[in-house]
């Protein structure tokens, strides 16, 4: 992601540190893009990644301000801004899908980390608690309350909905991979090399996800 330079060239060392830093922050934040998407379990949240792109699209937006409409690269940023906002956009919106279609799940799951190990966001979380009581209450006023008083309860697990944790994904891996053992009669090992692309259950490769070791595509 090129950066605007500024007119007087000044600091110009450290604009070319800030340009690797944003390239690099993109990066991951496509990557982080691609895993939400193509993942069927909602993974450990980006936010610093997020939060590092809304700073850099502040700051092109400054950047943008300086330059005549008659320069060409006031067109080829604002396509990039373009860009980034539909990568955050998307990612926002992907992992509030999970939550409203895995809502019990994903809570039950949260609880039993610490927090540093925290898959959702403080925000999340809030989000996911009050959707599920508003679920809870919508059953209870135009269903259960008009059943008999054995049948009012509302039984949460029977509601519950959890991800396909055996569905196959596309993935790339970024390093070598050892030992990964292809569930069936003869239980087959395989390596997976490094830029080596494949087609697998997620459920035996969805730590190598949440590490990196492998790219889903």
């Amino acid at each position: 992601m090129e950066d605007i330079e500024e007119e007087n060239g000044a600091g110009l060392g450290n604009e070319i540190e800030e340009v690797l830093t944003a390239e690099n922050a993109l990066e991951a934040i496509e990557n982080a893009w691609l895993n939400e998407k193509f993942s069927p379990e909602i993974l450990p949240h980006k936010f610093d990644l997020v939060d590092c792109m809304l700073q850099q699209i502040s700051h092109m937006e400054e950047n943008v301000k300086r330059l005549e409409r008659d320069d060409l690269r006031l067109w080829i940023h604002k396509m990039e801004l373009e860009r980034i906002r539909f990568l955050i956009s998307s990612y926002l919106r992907m992992r509030l899908d999970k939550i409203e279609r895995y809502t019990i799940h994903i809570l039950s799951e949260e609880a039993a980390r610490q927090p540093e190990e925290a898959y959702l966001t403080p925000n999340e979380v809030r989000f996911a608690k009050e959707y599920l009581g508003s679920v809870e209450n919508l059953f209870k006023t135009v269903a259960l309350q008009h059943m008999p008083a054995s049948f009012q309860a509302f039984e949460i697990e029977k509601v519950s909905t959890k991800p396909n944790m055996q569905t196959h994904v596309f993935l790339r891996a970024n390093e070598r991979i050892t030992g990964i053992i292809l569930p069936g009669v003869t239980d087959e090992e395989i390596d997976l090399e490094a830029g080596s692309q494949h087609i697998i259950q997620y459920n035996l490769i969805a730590d190598l996800v949440k590490s990196g070791a492998v790219q889903l595509i």
